[in-house]
């Protein structure tokens, strides 16, 4: 129940996000990419400081090899989502629709870049998930507070991400309701894998290092193959790379006050 109330209050930050369609048509090139950058940062802390490092101290506490679990879950992680890339139809936010991904298909634009965004949440929602999981499942050096601020942190990433699919919608003429709609759509995945991610921890505790490291995985592969790509496309890098940073310290910020 509470991976489901975080997840839900990470979605309900996306639509936030989305929902800024409605008193604006556009929005500035060096914004999104500050925005995609940012999404970036505060993935990248969170895999360390919320996902790695407790992968790793547990994995030490179950008398594990200290770097084997979160080694295994981390490459699996990535190759899911590598998986999931190569499979999946889908179109990234800055790409032309002659560069979409995925089996051929024939789908709308609009589509594909919801799906796009959708696999960032995957990972995310996970994340969050297993986290919570852990905190219920009273094992040794899950904390609350940790748990909590990996919510803050993709939360606060999320509503850029809600606005990065929504406002190129608008942009092409979609509808102000039907680009909020597909807008939030893109994260209704995170609470179905929250309490996916909770469950799995929970009735099966010893997969904890290695569940956590999957998630920091998934969200890694995203980042380098997904996020930065897409806000490096234009003459606003810089904004990007200083968005990056930013989100990177008010993740790491967040995970060490809280954790």
């Amino acid at each position: 129940m509470q991976a489901l109330a975080a997840t839900t209050f990470t979605w309900f930050l996306t639509a936030a996000g989305a929902a800024l369609v409605f008193p604006m048509k556009n929005m500035s090139r060096a914004m999104l990419d500050g925005m995609l950058g940012f999404t970036g940062g505060v993935m990248i802390a969170a895999s360390f400081w919320s996902l790695l490092g407790p992968s790793i101290e547990i994995s030490e506490q179950q008398g594990h090899i200290s770097w084997l679990p979160p080694a295994i879950g981390f490459v699996t992680g990535a190759l899911f989502l590598f998986g999931l890339d190569k499979f999946l139809p889908h179109l990234h936010i800055n790409f032309k629709p002659s560069e979409k991904e995925g089996v051929e298909t024939n789908w709308h634009r609009t589509t594909l870049l919801v799906l796009a965004i959708t696999l960032h949440n995957i990972p995310e929602g996970l994340a969050v998930g297993v986290a919570f999981g852990a905190v219920a499942a009273d094992i040794p050096g899950a904390e609350i507070g940790a748990a909590i601020a990996l919510t803050i942190g993709i939360g606060i990433q999320n509503f850029p991400e809600g606005t990065a699919v929504a406002m190129p919608l608008r942009r092409q003429g979609v509808s102000r309701l039907k680009s909020f709609w597909y807008g939030q759509l893109s994260a209704v995945v995170e609470p179905v894998a929250g309490v996916i991610g909770a469950a799995a921890v929970i009735y099966a505790q010893p997969i904890l290092p290695y569940a956590l490291a999957f998630a920091a995985g998934a969200m890694v592969y995203i980042v380098i193959e997904e996020v930065i790509p897409e806000s490096q496309r234009d003459k606003y890098t810089d904004i990007s790379t200083l968005g990056f940073i930013f989100g990177f310290t008010v993740m790491m910020i967040l995970d060490v006050a809280l954790g």
